[in-house]
């Protein structure tokens, strides 16, 4: 068994989509990034190279390579999930949070769960996902940003 923890924030801007899981939110500013900003699929992403030991998502897709300019962060999850299978292993399980103070997300919740688990080849039993906010403290609290974090187990195939 190997265990990862990924986390990563991003900057609310004006002009930009929101977007989490793959599923575009109505919100009136989105997030700022290099690929399309993904706070939750990025941090799935951190989350499952660590638990291979295969770096961060910063040196697999890196920020000054126009390849990754705009891109969907669902295409470099996908890339994630072949070099997962590569080196045998399945997904248990994955645990996130994430974290703002707005837009809501509780209405997009499953929306979002089923796209990641289409794309993570796991059932919906597998993937939980979770929202708080900071009480409006910090830079979450004040709408600057917003954050997420995840934990995955991942079993070695015989």
């Amino acid at each position: 068994m190997r265990v990862g923890i990924g986390y990563d924030v991003h900057r609310l801007i004006e002009g930009r989509d929101f977007i989490l899981g793959g599923v575009k939110i109505p919100h009136e500013k989105g997030l700022l990034g290099h690929s399309d900003a993904d706070v939750l699929t990025h941090a799935i992403i951190d989350a499952i190279l660590g638990a291979m030991a295969e770096g961060d998502i910063g040196m697999l897709f890196p920020d000054f390579d126009q390849t990754y300019k705009g891109i969907s962060s669902l295409i470099l999850l996908k890339r994630v999930i072949s070099l997962m299978k590569k080196n045998q292993y399945e997904i248990e399980n994955i645990d996130t949070v994430i974290i703002a103070e707005k837009p809501k997300i509780s209405s997009f919740k499953n929306e979002i769960k089923l796209n990641l688990c289409d794309i993570l080849g796991i059932n919906a039993n597998q993937l939980n996902i979770k929202a708080t906010t900071t009480e409006k403290l910090g830079f979450i609290g004040r709408e600057e940003g917003i954050a997420a974090q995840c934990i995955v187990l991942l079993t070695k195939k015989e």
